[in-house]
């Protein structure tokens, strides 16, 4: 599938959490959507979500993972921000060559591109 999107921690939430899962499931028909498997802790840690965890199962079951690797983390520690987890959310996207990394990160916004993936807050989002 060549339309990749790569979901930050806090659009990953809002997807299967916050907002309605429904408008943002079908605005990613079409991709493959990717996760970072550290968002998951991060999920269950601000919600204080318990497992086994049925409804958390099937939530994950909606998006592909990119394994966390020693090679990430590596490029992580060295940037593109101070802040680790950023990094390894936009080096697991790097890895999994997706086309759009969907953030409500206004930081991250400002970047509009690492590497070949668009920043976005949504899909469609234009930058010149």
């Amino acid at each position: 599938m060549d339309n990749r999107v790569f979901l930050d921690t806090n659009y990953f939430i809002d997807a299967i959490h916050r907002k309605s899962e429904k408008n943002i499931l079908e605005a990613l028909i079409g991709y493959a959507a990717y996760v970072s498997p550290i968002s998951v802790p991060i999920y269950c840690y601000l919600f204080k979500i318990e497992v086994p965890n049925d409804n958390l199962s099937i939530q994950i079951g909606k998006f592909r993972f990119v394994d966390l690797t020693r090679e990430i983390l590596e490029k992580a520690v060295s940037g593109p921000t101070r802040d680790l987890e950023d990094n390894l959310q936009l080096h697991s996207a790097a890895e999994a060559e997706c086309n759009y990394f969907l953030t409500n990160d206004e930081k991250l916004l400002k970047m509009k591109f690492f590497g070949k993936t668009k920043i976005a807050s949504k899909l469609g989002d234009n930058y010149s």
